[in-house]
């Protein structure tokens, strides 16, 4: 902690939304802690947010209600640290990290600066392990790896908070020995949303092995800015410190990036695209690059950030940018959703780039990747076939193109659809895939060499394959 003369300064020339512009008094650094004291006896708490030659900017936490002129500002000399503990597990805790949950306060092994930096390039290991999410679009067409950032986009009114929740409660990394955690932070959310969380954390047990922060709609913009971060802090902990894997599931970062607009408005910056801030392509990668391996230590950090794109526009910046940083993302479909297909994901538009170093032979099957690229195509092509059937009607169709146009429908009723509280082994994802795939002709599999057609074509692979497991685990 610096040295600091704890002066208490009346020095407020503007109040600007949750913002208060104080005169220069002493050297302030960036991102210091500031003690509010109101006339009435209230104390608030802010953090500074830009400091020049003669102006400090002060984001208050609680609002800037009630504050004048002679409100005195006291600037502390530390920044906002979370209290970090392996206690932290199966707690429900404040956007602020402050329990929420009746419980006692964490009693810290350490205390953390939240703005911890990215990985060093050079420092990172490569992603390689399979994590099962139980979500057969995830797991057989667009792998998640361990310390990969594979982002959900979404639109208004989809399920995306269910597919959290059973990403949550299903995810493990196979066979591996160290514990496995998720860290579930949510941000702008409604108290009808958290205490849809909450229940759904209770009762299925995931609480135990998750550590869980809710920022609500009517906390203040700023605490917003800091959730994804004390999230982070508590994943960087666990896995570097304690060695455990952890899936980070940050939801939803649309409201994160509306705070940031909110905020830059109040400084009267230049907007940048949309209103946005120029420097939201940095802000969001200061959150993403903190996922990753990092070369001789045993735990990582695998992100899930979920985002529901505007109008359901993948241009619109949070999605374009995102994509920019991130290695994919699962698309959620409104057309599907609108079917009563759940999970909605549209396989097409959804793209894993780390799926080839997690799958295969030794890590789920030989098979995954040919049977993941075959769906993929006769999908593809069946999907393309709806719009002729529209307009030349479906006896003008060969009959190839018949099969094609089953398979898609097959597709999306049995490989797509699962219940929500379905877990899928990848075994049973592919044996689903093979299944599908048995209604075309064997020669028509281009994409799957001879040996594998051989070895799988027209067999029950889900069968076989579970009890070949489960004897395994007998064995174990």
């Amino acid at each position: 902690m610096k040295t600091k003369s704890m002066k208490e300064y009346k020095t407020i020339t503007r109040v600007a939304g949750p913002l208060v512009f104080v005169e220069k008094t002493e050297p302030i650094g960036y991102g210091e802690l500031v003690k509010i004291s109101l006339p009435d006896g209230t104390i608030k708490n802010g953090q500074v947010l830009d400091t020049s030659d003669d102006t400090v900017v002060v984001q208050i936490f609680e609002g800037t209600s009630g504050i004048d002129k002679e409100t005195r500002v006291k600037f502390l000399g530390e920044t906002i640290k979370l209290s970090v503990s392996e206690d932290m597990l199966g707690r429900i805790l404040n956007g602020a990290g402050k329990p929420m949950d009746g419980g006692p306060e964490i009693i810290p092994d350490q205390k953390l600066d939240i703005n911890g930096a990215a990985i060093n390039p050079y420092a990172r290991g490569m992603p390689k392990d399979f994590i099962q999410t139980g979500i057969s679009t995830i797991d057989g067409t667009n792998t998640l790896v361990r310390g990969q950032k594979l982002p959900i986009f979404s639109g208004s009114g989809l399920p995306h908070n269910e597919i959290a929740l059973q990403i949550a409660r299903q995810a493990k990394v196979l066979g591996m020995k160290e514990k496995f955690v998720v860290i579930f932070a949510a941000m702008g959310i409604t108290n009808e949303e958290a205490q849809y969380f909450i229940k759904d954390f209770e009762e299925t047990g995931a609480l135990e092995r998750s550590v869980v922060f809710l920022n609500i709609a009517d906390d203040p913009a700023v605490e917003r800015l800091i959730t994804p971060r004390m999230a982070l802090t508590a994943a960087e902990y666990l896995a570097y410190e304690k060695n455990m894997h952890v899936l980070v599931i940050l939801t939803d970062l649309t409201n994160y990036c509306e705070s940031l607009r909110e905020i830059g408005a109040a400084r009267e910056e230049i907007p940048g695209r949309r209103g946005y801030p120029g420097y939201m392509y940095t802000d969001l990668a200061n959150i993403y690059e903190r996922a990753g391996m990092v070369k001789g230590k045993k735990g990582s950090i695998t992100q899930i950030p979920i985002l529901t794109m505007v109008g359901d526009d993948i241009t619109h910046p949070i999605p374009d940018l995102t994509g920019y940083i991130t290695e994919g993302q699962i698309v959620l479909s409104r057309e599907l959703h609108r079917k009563g297909i759940y999970p909605p994901v549209d396989v097409l538009p959804s793209l894993s780039r780390l799926m080839n170093l997690g799958i295969g032979k030794e890590r789920t099957r030989e098979d995954h990747k040919p049977v993941s690229d075959q769906s993929y195509a006769f999908y593809a092509e069946g999907r393309d076939l709806r719009g002729l059937v529209a307009i030349v009607g479906e006896e003008a169709l060969s009959d190839r193109d018949k099969s094609l146009l089953k398979f898609a429908e097959e597709f999306e009723d049995q490989f797509v659809r699962q219940g929500k509280q379905e877990d899928r082994t990848i075994f049973g994802s592919l044996g689903l895939g093979w299944k599908l795939l048995g209604a075309i002709p064997k020669d028509e599999l281009t994409r799957i060499s001879p040996e594998l057609r051989d070895q799988f074509y027209g067999k029950d692979v889900k069968e076989t394959t579970d009890k070949k497991e489960n004897k395994k685990k007998k064995e174990k």
